[in-house]
């Protein structure tokens, strides 16, 4: 078997301490902690294989890369990949699924209860002096709602919403899927979009984003909601319209929010939930709910095993 070069453009995307297993074919492994638009097609243009977690991989950086016949995307999106091109071109492109089915469902819970308890929200009132003025052994600034007999709302019933729906049965809530927004009939165990978000005490999102999800959660939306309900958004940042968002949050429409995706990462200073971000009842995390030590290892491995399979011919985790 000839030598295959292997390109990994973000390796940065995985931390240091995570060693990537080694494929077991001849290969050139070569890897960059990061790569601007500008140093795609230099790095590409005589690899085998390449791997992507977030470069971009166009039709104009593709077509300079006469050799490539494997695009192994370390993640589970592939929306940073032309998908058109590659099944013009005979490029294989695969993807990571099912990796994150631990990390993400107990991250989604550890943003219910700081949300739902507004643990952030007493952390800061004890920092701000509150507990002093308020003189007594303990006080009420803030509502706390109790997570058992509540309702989970789920938008996504793939691999990471059954498993969110497993422990959040498992810690007493109970569970119902919202089927697809303006669908004309809905499918056995679902809930009508509309009703869904009024009869959900949390909402999570956990869907694809695509044209058809973008801006899925807007003002509309979130005025259908319950004033006491928790929004959660470890899917896609696009799901959510931010500044509507940020406006219900403001005026008291909704109850709080726990966001771990952005509609541009990293966010910059001017997104409305970072120019936001002291309000009581919103909670940001860098996306990371993927990532625990645990998935990261499962993520590398399944990422590795997917590069083998192509060489050998077979068709696992393929999206083209």
């Amino acid at each position: 078997m000839a030598t295959k070069k292997i390109v990994f453009l973000d390796r940065d995307t995985i931390p240091a301490s995570i060693t990537i297993p080694t494929p077991h074919f001849t290969h050139q492994w070569f890897e960059y902690d990061s790569t601007s638009p500008e140093q795609v097609i230099e790095r590409i243009h005589d690899a085998d294989v390449v791997i992507s977690n977030k470069v971009y991989l166009g039709s104009e950086v593709l077509e300079q890369a006469k050799h490539l016949t494997h695009i192994a995307v370390a993640a589970t999106g592939v929306n940073n990949v032309d998908l058109d091109y590659c099944v013009q071109r005979g490029i294989a492109v695969t993807n990571i699924q099912g990796y994150a089915t631990q990390s993400v469902p107990e991250h989604v819970v550890a943003l219910l209860f700081a949300l739902m308890r507004n643990i952030p929200a007493y952390h800061n009132d004890i920092r701000n002096g509150e507990w002093q003025r308020q003189n007594k052994f303990c006080f009420f600034t803030h509502p706390i709602q109790d997570i058992a007999n509540s309702t989970l709302g789920i938008i996504g019933s793939g691999a990471l919403g059954q498993a969110t729906a497993r422990l959040a049965r498992a810690i007493g809530m109970k569970v119902q899927f919202s089927e697809r927004k303006g669908a004309v009939q809905c499918r056995e165990g679902y809930v009508p979009f509309e009703r869904f978000l009024s009869t959900s005490d949390a909402i999570v999102l956990l869907c694809p984003l695509t044209n058809q999800t973008t801006d899925l959660i807007d003002a509309e939306a979130l005025s259908n909601m319950k004033p006491t309900a928790i929004l959660i958004n470890t899917g896609r940042g696009g799901l959510v319209n931010e500044a509507a968002l940020v406006s219900a949050l403001k005026q008291k429409q909704i109850a709080g929010a726990g966001v771990d995706v952005f509609t541009e990462e990293p966010a910059p200073e001017t997104n409305p939930l970072i120019e936001n971000m002291d309000l009581p009842n919103l909670v940001l995390t860098p996306h990371v709910a993927w990532g625990s030590h645990s998935s990261i290892e499962k993520l590398c491995a399944i990422l590795v095993n997917n590069i083998e399979a192509v060489e050998q011919g077979r068709t696992q985790n393929r999206v083209v």
